[in-house]
């Protein structure tokens, strides 16, 4: 019966991002499409509470390459790449930036975290021209299965499998999996290994 409910309420929130959705293609034949989504997704960001949860993912799920069913994006996260794959079970806190990126399966990231297109999505070598007017070079940044980004860090490089990111740190270099990072720039603290239970020996 709750996921019969539950699927109703997904296509009742297709049918209120309809108006959304065509003002999405329009600019994007006008702007691009990776234009288009970040004024698109700021507008759906308003939307409190589990409604906006509703009607973000049923808008997300249409112009991503990827977003869930079960995937969870709070109030306030702006998408500016619609390459970007977000996988079940994500929960994607208040007030992101999501860029290029594919967060797996499970995992958790916290309010305030920017995911970038990689470390150089503006050209910086010609210290003669103007950065906004010199080329960069966006990649896909993953966020491993059942990983954890702390709150306000910022991820420019992949972060592995169950992996935790501390809060407020900015990741410049791939993360292992099952490590507990931090710091700016981040580095690995432990081994998340070390948490198992011990063994005893018989």
């Amino acid at each position: 019966m709750r996921e019969a409910a539950k699927t109703v309420v997904r296509w009742l929130a297709l049918a209120a991002v309809l108006p959304a959705l065509l003002s999405f293609w329009i600019k994007a034949l006008v702007l691009g499409r990776n234009r288009a989504l970040e004024g698109s997704t700021q507008t759906l960001s308003l939307v409190p509470g589990i409604l906006g949860q509703y009607l973000r993912r049923a808008f997300l799920s249409r112009v991503l390459a990827g977003c869930d069913e079960t995937a969870a994006v709070c109030f306030g996260t702006i998408f500016s790449q619609t390459a970007a794959r977000i996988e079940a079970h994500v929960y994607i806190g208040a007030r992101c930036f999501i860029g290029l990126a594919h967060v797996e399966r499970g995992a958790l990231i916290g309010s305030g975290v920017h995911i970038t297109s990689g470390p150089h999505t503006h050209g910086t070598t010609d210290p003669t021209r103007p950065i906004r007017e010199q080329e960069g070079d966006r990649r896909l940044v993953t966020v491993g299965r059942d990983a954890w980004i702390g709150s306000a860090s910022v991820i420019m490089a992949d972060v592995g499998a169950h992996s935790i990111v501390g809060a407020g740190s900015v990741v410049t270099r791939p993360i292992p999996d099952n490590v507990v990072a931090a710091g700016v720039p981040a580095r690995v603290i432990r081994s998340r290994d070390d948490e198992l239970p011990r063994r005893s020996v018989v």
